[in-house]
């Protein structure tokens, strides 16, 4: 298209993109579609013909519900890559509604008082332990990604610092969700509380890891399989738990905590037990 190629009314043009003068004036508000043209005394725009398959385009990826930063990148895009991008927007749509219909059934279940799997609940006493940790704040779909790279880190420092004293976990200071950040601490127990200090003193600033104690306690946990571990599954286990605490009087004494306990997680299956889901306790 050349410059001196008559300009189209915002009438004309929306008609030949098959769409109303509003929705273009939404779309040049939202910086999806500019006119290549306004009257700076009346406002009027006037588009090119080229610029009606973007318009329609716009207009389809706005019916999928695809976010605005999002389409503007589409459309930028050439046809090949505009059609990648769409796919892999749809990949997530797709994994978050199943997120979401996995959601549904622990609500409807939780909300009616079913409790379609049964958790044996245990207790066990830990002993006091000098951890090394790192704490974050962050929300529930980053948690995926941090938890291993957090607990790789730490078991990594913990090896150089004499030895892993325990079974590593991570501890909810807070919810993890998608509006609430925690924080989370992701912990290793350490043989050398010395040598922990001293590695946290030279590499800690970047990640954050400070060694501190944990002290002696009760837990009370339920043990859950690699399949459970994935949301919402892992939220029945986490219910239960606080169940069994309420019904036996006991009262929550720190944070919860997922204690992974699986000596090799890649190798583990879906139905192999790979971590507790515990609550420290005492009496009321």
């Amino acid at each position: 298209m050349h410059d001196d190629d008559p300009l189209l009314t915002i009438g004309a043009f929306a008609l030949r993109a098959r769409l109303s003068p509003k929705a273009l004036r939404l779309y040049d508000r939202l910086g999806l579609l500019a006119p290549a043209r306004v009257d700076e005394a009346t406002g009027y725009r006037w588009y090119r013909a080229d610029q009606v398959e973007r318009a329609r385009l716009v207009a389809l990826l706005r019916q999928i519900d695809m976010p605005l930063a999002r389409i503007a990148d589409v459309v930028g895009l050439p046809g090949a890559d505009a059609a990648q991008a769409v796919a892999a927007y749809w990949a997530e749509v797709d994994e978050r509604r199943a997120r979401q219909a996995a959601l549904v059934a622990h609500l409807r279940d939780r909300l009616s008082g079913r409790r379609p799997t049964m958790f044996e609940i245990r207790t066990c006493d830990v002993p006091e332990q000098t951890v090394l940790a790192e704490r974050r704040h962050l929300l529930a779909d980053e948690l995926p990604r941090w938890i291993p790279s957090a607990l790789d880190r730490l078991t990594g420092a913990a090896t150089e610092c004499g030895g892993i004293a325990g079974t590593p976990f991570v501890a909810y200071h807070a919810e993890v969700t998608p509006d609430s950040d925690g924080p989370a601490e992701a912990c290793v127990p350490v043989t050398d509380a010395r040598a922990a200090e001293e590695w946290a003193a030279a590499n800690g600033r970047g990640s954050g890891a400070v060694v501190r104690v944990e002290p002696a306690q009760r837990l009370v946990y339920t043990r859950i399989t690699k399949a459970q571990v994935a949301h919402p599954q892992i939220l029945s286990a986490f219910d239960a738990v606080e169940d069994h605490i309420a019904r036996e009087g006991l009262t929550i004494a720190g944070p919860c905590r997922e204690v992974y306990f699986a000596e090799d997680w890649d190798a583990a299956s879906a139905t192999d037990e790979v971590c507790d889901i515990a609550f420290p306790v005492g009496r009321k």
